[in-house]
């Protein structure tokens, strides 16, 4: 006869395995069939409670209440503390689980052949699926690990859990189709190679009002997320192929998929496995053999904050989209130098220029032109003159400062300063009369430009509180409005100041003086040609 001996597994020290790496294998080996055994048990009562035979009903609890006293005895024995002072002894273990493990057994039979006679074939297939796991809990107890202290490499690996198991294979894994309804409740993936632990947790799920897809290993948890929408993830730890640990760094890794919960439903129980889970970006950790009403809690706890996460990202979408409307608004009223130095928070916007160029465009004769036309048709015309027009001081680089009837204004060197405003503001002159030539050939018009330009000091800023508008001030302004209303047509007409500044790339020629409303005689310069 063997005397119980505590358990002396491999060293920290001295092996690839130390003891507590060999205990957490082997709690996670017999928590697995047991976690089987216990979730059938619990949905064969539910079953009952709800569908009969409810002479079965006792016996069927009595079964539960086994698998809990297995589970009792099996956490007391392999305690954390136990195993940090030394004091896992796997014989007693093995010696105080026959008890409850026949007693459960007992019990199963004795449902087994209720149902058999009653001819409930759906209780008689949960069962078989709870004789398959404790056939597998009983092949673990009877290693050489329960019986003698563990002295052969098999015995190590059965404790670290590298010993393979028998797979199991049911054709009633209740796996839904991609085209599935999504429930209110949400659309849960389950990740575990244990088809029935599995098939368990998608029957239990689906009971519980969600739409359920299961797979076996990480990887086919990636590859089935890039294609199809999940609402949270249940995933095991010890897998093949792509484990738990790895699954989870990648999903948390992946822009896409990092929004989506994960709750790990594992029977690797050990605190630092459920620290690392939720440093990685788990949601919760549940260890099997679970709670019915606890996992549905956190699962609900999870969808809900998933639920509340989707909607602060549609509101920050819908805020983000409401305030790129605003800047493209603002841009459209202000220049974009202006609008920044807005939303960067300055409250009053004032500058003066030193020098700037400012242009004014103006059509000849338009109030006799407006009286042959309807108002729809006329602002037709001008807006589509003067989106010309803003084209063409887009690309020249200077500022649209605003239109007043068919004035059109604008301004070189303002916000932002330019050394050469007055040849750029020269420059669009001219293109300004190509623009209306074609504007008269699309529509068979004569209409005419007269266009003036002053260079000098401005004044620059916001006016309004509610209705912002950006405009200029100063006698540069006004001078410039004079020279454009004394203007020869379709020949740019400039002040001295700008002449000097332009006569190196364009023709000027002299006009002689003209006279200018509050401003006296003032030399003027006709723009001809750019050189």
């Amino acid at each position: 006869m063997n005397t119980p001996t505590p358990y002396a597994g491999p060293s920290d020290s001295g092996s690839p395995l130390g003891l507590s790496d060999v205990i957490k294998h082997l709690r996670h080996d017999l928590r697995t069939p047991l976690n089987q055994m216990i979730g059938y048990s619990e949905m064969l009562v539910e079953h009952a409670e709800e569908n009969g035979p409810p002479d079965m009903l006792e016996d069927l609890r009595r079964l539960c209440g086994a698998a809990g006293e297995i589970l009792t005895v099996l956490n007391d024995a392999l305690a954390q503390w136990k195993v940090e002072a030394g004091k896992v002894d796997l014989i007693a273990l093995r010696r105080n689980l026959l008890g409850p493990l026949n007693a459960f057994v007992g019990y199963r039979d004795l449902c087994a052949e209720a149902a058999r006679l009653r001819e409930r074939t759906e209780i008689s297939a949960d069962l078989q699926k709870i004789e398959q796991a404790t056939a597998s809990l009983r092949r673990l107890l009877e290693t050489e690990l329960f019986t003698a202290n563990p002295s052969t490499p098999e015995a190590i690996a059965v404790a670290a859990g590298t010993a393979t198991v028998a797979p199991f294979s049911s054709s009633l894994s209740p796996t839904p189709s991609a085209n599935a309804p999504v429930s209110a409740w949400g659309r849960i993936l389950v990740v575990d190679d244990e088809p029935l632990n599995r098939e368990m947790l998608l029957r239990r799920l689906n009971r519980m009002g969600f739409t359920t897809t299961g797979v076996e290993n990480g990887q086919k948890a990636l590859d089935l997320m890039s294609r199809e929408s999940f609402d949270l993830v249940l995933l095991d730890i010890m897998m093949p192929v792509m484990d738990g640990f790895e699954t989870l760094d990648r999903l948390k890794a992946d822009r896409k998929l990092k929004h989506i919960p994960v709750v790990m439903l594992t029977a690797l129980d050990e605190v630092a496995s459920t620290v690392r889970c939720i440093e990685a970006g788990a949601e919760d950790y549940v260890p099997k053999p679970f709670n019915p009403v606890i996992l549905r809690a956190r699962m609900g706890a999870s969808l809900d904050k998933k639920r509340l996460r989707d909607q602060e990202r549609a509101y920050l979408a819908e805020i983000q989209s409401e305030r790129a409307k605003s800047e493209r608004l603002l841009l459209n009223v202000l220049p974009r130098a202006i609008g920044e130095r807005l939303k960067a928070g300055e409250q009053t916007i004032v500058d003066a220029v030193p020098e700037a160029t400012v242009l004014f465009a103006d059509i000849v004769g338009f109030t006799r032109i407006a009286a042959s036309f309807t108002p729809a048709r006329t602002v037709s015309l001008l807006n589509e003159l003067f989106s010309e027009f803003d084209h063409l001081s887009e690309e020249a680089g200077i500022e649209k400062i605003k239109t007043i009837g068919d004035a059109y204004m604008v301004v070189g060197g303002v916000p932002l300063p330019l050394k050469d405003h007055a040849i750029r503001c020269a420059k669009m002159s001219f293109e300004m009369l190509a623009s209306m030539h074609r504007f008269n050939l699309r529509h068979q018009f004569q209409w005419q430009l007269r266009i003036g330009m002053h260079t000098g000091p401005v004044v620059a800023g916001i006016i309004g509180s509610t209705k912002f508008a950006y405009d200029l001030w100063g006698d540069t302004v006004n001078i410039a409005s004079r020279l454009e209303s004394h203007g020869e047509v379709n020949v740019p007409q400039v002040s001295e100041a700008t002449a000097e500044l332009v006569r190196k790339n364009f023709e000027v020629e002299a006009r002689g003086h003209i006279e200018l409303k509050n401003r006296g005689k003032m030399k003027v310069f006709r723009l001809l040609r750019p050189l």
